[in-house]
């Protein structure tokens, strides 16, 4: 994950420049797509820890060349992202203690100003040399066994206390004291008042606090209501159910079509220097489709994240176990392709890659193929011979006792 990971965010910095990828990453449904691209379990709250941690490992050799830095992380790295941004700061001339105040603040409102009932666990700072940044923050209720997952970015922000995340992604249970909505002006208003005063208001304030003023309080009700659904046409709401399984009903099975069809008839001729690469054939033409839609793609083309599942599989085996051989012919490709472009600015690699996603978007329109399920059952049953593996098999080789060969000798568990 880390080398692929890096190689599409290079790919995406090249064509689009810094600003871009921090646009994607806050954006909660192409961050879905690209983690499951990436072979993340794709209904998985883990995928915004494996992502994260992918790419401050991947991007921080590059950090120089991109000029995109990533720091905090899970636990106790993210107590250590102020510090982090202190050094980013020393190191390209950028004000990192201003950014140290910004990474306290953001984590402070998610934890504080919106309690939810979430209790963040991940803090993820991602600044440019320039200081735009976004952030990822994550929060897991224990007792009902969800995450919800809070983007923030710098482009637009207007106010850190009114509407200031550019999505807060998760199921809408239970009630929500959500001070930092518009709406809630007034309450934070009143409250700055009462902590500037007499601090004997608060006293008589909380006196007059009873089991039966509460209730009656309760039922008022207090807190900030939840936003309602969106009207139609509004923007979609991302959430991943509990199973691991990939269903049809997950997938626009026309894009995945047109990906298929892209694989399967892509003439030769329109990508030679791609296509003569030794060791591509039709399947990693279908891994890399759906990454160059990952790296090209329009927003509107994120809102089925499963999909992208089925470029590359699953570390836990839904769809399918990941084809490790597709995926390190699929890295490599990348790879070339991208330090192609950036030697040689007239190498035609990279902009293969890009009509690979053209064409699947064209053929999608007309294209006919396999059913969702036939499809899924033909890479399980040709996983083994592309190196199919997933978390179960590593437990499995783990739990089996080494054995000893004819001549007494011990051999390794699985071979």
């Amino acid at each position: 994950m880390t080398r692929l990971g890096s190689v599409l965010t290079e790919a995406i910095v090249h064509h689009y420049g810094r600003d871009e990828l921090l646009r994607r990453l806050a954006n909660p449904f192409w961050f879905q797509s690209f983690g499951a691209v990436m072979g993340m379990d794709w209904h998985s709250s883990g995928i915004t820890t494996s992502v994260m941690g992918a790419l401050k490992r991947g991007l921080e050799p590059l950090s120089g060349e991109l000029g995109i830095h990533v720091c905090g992380g899970r636990g106790k790295h993210s107590r250590r992202t102020p510090d982090e941004l202190l050094a980013v700061g020393e190191r390209v001339g950028i004000d990192g203690a201003a950014l140290a105040v910004t990474s306290r603040l953001v984590a402070k409102v998610d934890s504080a100003a919106v309690q939810d009932g979430f209790e963040l666990y991940l803090h993820s700072f991602v600044v440019t040399d320039d200081g735009t940044w976004t952030v990822v923050q994550q929060g897991m209720n224990t007792d009902r066994r969800e995450a919800r997952r809070y983007h923030w970015l710098s482009e637009g922000l207007q106010s850190f206390v009114e509407n200031p995340h550019a999505a807060i992604e998760g199921l809408a249970k239970g009630r929500i004291v959500n001070l930092a909505d518009e709406r809630a002006r007034r309450a934070r208003d009143a409250q700055l008042d009462l902590v500037c005063g007499d601090p004997e208001r608060v006293v008589h304030a909380v006196k007059r606090w009873s089991p039966a003023v509460a209730r009656e309080v309760d039922a008022a009700p207090a807190t900030i209501p939840s936003r309602p659904d969106p009207p139609r046409g509004a923007p979609l709401r991302l959430t991943m159910p509990h199973r691991h399984e990939v269903h049809a009903s997950d997938v626009v099975l026309r894009r995945l079509r047109g990906a298929i069809a892209t694989a399967q008839i892509a003439p030769p001729r329109d990508f030679p220097s791609l296509l003569l690469t030794p060791g591509v054939g039709g399947r990693t033409l279908l891994a890399l489709a759906m990454a160059a839609e990952v790296i090209h793609g329009a927003p509107c083309r994120f809102t089925d994240p499963a999909r992208f599942s089925l470029a590359l599989g699953g570390k836990d085996g839904h769809p399918f176990p990941v084809p490790l051989r597709v995926y390190d012919e699929t890295i490599r490709v990348l790879k070339d392709a991208v330090t192609s472009a950036k030697r040689l600015p007239g190498d035609d690699r990279l902009a293969a890659i890009q009509r690979l996603d053209r064409q699947a978007r064209w053929l999608e329109m007309g294209a006919d193929g396999p059913r969702f399920e036939e499809f899924v059952a033909r890479e399980r049953r040709r996983s083994r011979a592309l190196g199919g593996r997933s978390v179960s098999d590593d437990a499995r080789a783990r739990a089996t006792p080494p054995r000893r060969s004819p001549r007494g000798q011990r051999s390794l568990p699985g071979f």
